[in-house]
């Protein structure tokens, strides 16, 4: 699986190590500065016509670029007021020499200082606050907020927390980001990415060979990070050569693991077997013609034959121990497992008897609810927990949301960002759980598998659009594996 290095998400102390690398090398800080500074503004000009703006200075570098914005802006005729939290005395190094170029006045920092114009410019902090807002910090951004004036952000908008996405106290909403070099963690996780709006991030001149020093482990999910991963058709393959996953269905509520059925057989199973309690089989019958249902009294003899594996537990499977036998089973018998809903509840609170069970090829597919009453809800963002929860069983996991996280035991994780709210709907995460399994029976690798299914789910829901249902997206799937 490829680094991509161009869906690298750096934390703030990341890309503290980039700029710093990046000047021991020979660009000055105020060259990067500048250089940020002059990525805003073009942004700025390009969407906006002239009008009255403000500019908001905090004390760091954030507010040295605010100073470069504001000289650029009023060198093209814009009207400018500079606002700081701090005297242009006190700032230091880069921060000092932008401010030493500004030629106006510097202002107070109050909510004043936003009357009659058009548009902020938010250069107060960066991504590397780690703690709310207070003060007059805390008056100005709660004034941008409820002034309905467009708001332009310099890495992130201040008060959000760049590692995380996290905002503890005021945050005014941005029509605009600019953010330099890489995206931060914040800028995709929720409540981050709703406060950044449209997001660009501006070439400084940061060289991609400095990720070499540190390996980003955090990445946004895109086909750039496991297109090479992804199955390819051969014209010599047949079916036996696309795998036969198992999926383990349960006796009454049989609709979750169709579906499941359904999406690793779209997704380019080339054989699949459904097992099930006799009563059941019926109706697991009727619904394909080219998948397999056979009942429960052939699982031993399922799991022994080396040419069938993966296998899915927990799509309508009931909760209790007959489940956690089936888990064990399919880990003695040597085959790799996607555990989701039911799998997942029966472990519920006892995280710990699955570590030492699974391996980092293994899959877990839980959504926040599933995934709170397995690990215990806990203190912390959903990056650091889903990360510290794939560490703890050893396995893979895929927290599920708006913003999911897909997360692998040995600290690699990603950020899927391209789901659209029509997927909040009965059953399209065992349509997930089934693109994992299927893709998994092909011979991707956990990690790749999950992250591959995530971004397919989301692509397919889009290209349905509105009135969405599960079985949507499984058609869909044709569309977008093809442009892949």
């Amino acid at each position: 699986m490829t680094t991509a290095p161009g869906l690298a998400l750096l934390t703030a102390a990341e890309m503290a190590e980039a700029d710093r690398r990046t000047i021991a090398a020979g660009t000055p800080g105020i060259v990067l500065m500048e250089r940020a500074g002059a990525a805003v503004a073009r942004a700025i000009t390009a969407r906006w016509s002239p009008r009255p703006v403000a500019v908001l200075c905090g004390p760091g570098n954030n507010g040295g670029d605010g100073y470069v914005i504001a000289r650029l802006l009023a060198g093209q005729g814009w009207p400018v007021r500079l606002a700081s939290l701090v005297a242009a005395k006190a700032l230091r190094g880069d921060a000092a020499e932008a401010a030493a170029q500004w030629q106006g006045k510097v202002l107070a920092p109050t909510p004043a200082v936003l009357d009659g114009v058009g548009l902020v410019v938010d250069a107060l902090f960066g991504a590397g606050l780690n703690r709310a807002p207070e003060g007059k910090a805390a008056a100005l951004i709660e004034a941008m907020a409820g002034s309905g004036l467009p708001v332009v952000a310099v890495d992130v908008p201040s008060g959000l927390f760049g590692d995380d996405g996290s905002a503890p106290g005021p945050v005014a909403t941005a029509a605009l980001t600019v953010t330099f070099f890489r995206r931060k963690p914040g800028h995709l996780l929720l409540p981050g990415r709703s406060l950044c709006g449209e997001t660009r991030v501006a070439d400084i001149g940061i060289g991609a060979s400095v990720l070499d020093a540190f390996g980003p482990c955090l990445h946004e999910n895109g086909p750039a990070l496991w297109r090479a991963a992804l199955p390819q058709s051969a014209a010599t393959q047949h079916k036996y050569d696309r795998g036969h996953p198992l999926i383990r269905g349960g006796g009454s509520l049989t609709g979750a693991a169709r579906l499941a059925a359904r999406a690793a057989r779209r997704i380019g199973a080339g054989l699949l077997t459904v097992i099930a309690p006799e009563a059941a089989l019926s109706a697991y019958r009727a619904d394909w013609p080219g998948a397999m249902a056979l009942p429960d009294d052939r699982w031993g003899g399922l799991l022994a034959d080396r040419r069938i594996g993966p296998v899915l537990i927990g799509p309508g499977g009931g909760v209790g121990a007959p489940l956690r036998d089936a888990v064990a089973a399919v880990r003695a018998a040597g085959k790799s497992l996607v555990l989701d809903a039911d799998g997942l509840a029966s472990y519920a609170g006892q995280p710990g008897d699955l570590a030492g069970l699974l391996d980092a090829d293994c899959v877990l597919t839980p959504h926040q609810g599933e995934f709170d009453k397995l690990f215990g809800k806990g203190e912390g963002a959903r990056l650091a927990r889903a990360r510290q929860a794939a560490a703890l069983v050893g396995a893979v996991v895929v927290l599920k949301g708006p913003d999911t996280i897909i997360a692998a035991p040995d600290g690699r994780a990603a950020i899927n960002a391209n789901a659209p709210p029509t997927l909040a709907t009965g059953g399209t995460g065992d349509v997930l759980a089934g693109m994992v399994l299927g893709l998994k029976a092909q011979g991707m690798p956990g990690f790749a598998a999950a992250c591959a299914a995530v971004w397919l789910h989301g692509a397919a829901a889009e290209r349905v659009g509105a009135g969405l249902i599960a079985e949507d997206v499984i058609d869909a799937l044709l569309g977008v594996l093809d442009r892949l």
